[in-house]
């Protein structure tokens, strides 16, 4: 999908939060609805509550691929790409070089402006840094085959950075038509030979007839990751994600952490949907054919009332440089859950195979002996 097209003159509201009491910057407060001034430590309610909620707004599919979106749905904001992972990371206005949060590698902020899809809802942040950091710490606890550098790293309590990645989540109206057939158990008496006597078994087989049907299924907020940052099998299995608790997007949840830019495109987004509902369907007309065994020769799904909407999801995330080679660990700042990549030390596997070895040596010795 090519870049969305908008209103030419839109540029995206600069949304500061100077503290009353000091004018430092101001930071949401993760599990809590106001802000928090790290310099003086003066609170304020955020601006999400100080104004009227809006619905959280989703918008026709059909529309956006045709760059028919209205300007109110996208705007322009300043993203620095990661020469190492391709990430691409909004960052302060005042920010010019920084690290990546994402690999660790140094970067300088770019002087280009992206339009992109405007965020409609964001889940806020609940776990505090050091909540996660304490989860992390735990994880990295249990590896212990990690090398002791990596461990000494969670232990430090280096600060980890808090990222709101992006998704995409599509509603669909599915009425689907299908050819296929099902497939009935039976038995049948047989008589076999088995050590030198007949024995009656029962043999099991199916007998197939032809199926169609329809199956209909309205899908409610299809998760899709909208990032190439991370490994996707790490994201996935930082699910379930609480959608329920999705707030209509706010920039006052972003004082204080950084968003990256999606790289997945709206339509590719969707291919990967519907499979994921095409899966789903396939599960239904099972269940609609019934029997024991089911073949499905064609499906023909119309979808209707196609709707999206681009959702941002928080992350703790730390990155760790070990022998050159960046390792990632991110914990659902919603839940808590810890997903990571990891070295392995050499010394201690050998020392673990040497001391399996020992360990077999004497008990081997042990029952020669006796």
């Amino acid at each position: 999908m090519s870049n969305v097209k908008g209103d030419p003159e839109m540029t995206k509201a600069e949304h500061k939060f100077p503290c009353d009491q000091c004018g430092a910057d101001m930071r949401f407060d993760p599990g809590t609805d106001r802000l928090i001034c790290d310099f003086c430590g003066h609170t304020r309610a955020a601006e999400h509550q100080t104004t009227q909620a809006l619905a959280i707004r989703e918008w026709d599919y059909f529309e956006a691929v045709a760059d028919h979106l209205p300007p109110i749905a996208t705007e322009e904001t300043r993203f620095t790409r990661c020469g190492n992972c391709g990430a691409e990371v909004e960052l302060h206005e005042t920010t010019h070089a920084a690290e990546c949060p994402f690999c660790a590698t140094p970067v300088v902020m770019d002087t280009g402006t992206h339009r992109h899809i405007k965020p409609q809802a964001v889940l806020p942040f609940v776990l505090s840094e050091k909540d996660a950091r304490d989860a992390m710490t735990r994880w990295l606890g249990r590896l212990w085959f990690a090398p002791n550098g990596l461990q000494e790293y969670a232990r430090k309590g280096r600060k980890m950075n808090g990222i709101y990645v992006p998704y995409w989540t599509y509603d669909a109206d599915t009425k689907s038509k299908y050819i296929g057939e099902r497939g009935d158990d039976y038995y049948v008496t047989k008589t076999v030979m088995k050590d030198g006597k007949s024995e009656e078994v029962q043999e099991r087989h199916t007998r197939w007839r032809p199926a169609s049907g329809r199956v209909a299924r309205f899908f409610d907020d299809v998760l899709v990751l909208a990032s190439k940052s991370l490994p996707k099998r790490y994201t996935d299995a930082l699910e379930p994600w609480q959608l329920g608790e999705l707030k209509p997007y706010s920039p006052d949840f972003l004082a204080g952490f950084q968003a990256e830019g999606y790289q997945i495109a709206l339509d590719e987004g969707y291919a990967e949907a519907q499979q994921i509902m095409q899966a789903q369907i396939a599960q239904d007309i099972r269940r609609d054919i019934g029997g024991d065994h089911q073949r499905i020769h064609s499906v023909n799904t119309d979808y209707q009332d196609v709707t999206f909407k681009h959702v941002l999801l928080p992350v703790w995330m730390a990155a760790y440089k070990y022998r050159d080679k960046s390792y990632r660990f991110v914990v659902n700042g919603q839940t808590g859950k810890v997903q990571g990549e990891r070295p392995w030390s050499a010394w201690k596997i050998a020392f673990a195979v040497v001391l399996g070895l020992i360990v077999a040596g004497v008990a081997a010795y042990i029952y020669q002996g006796k």
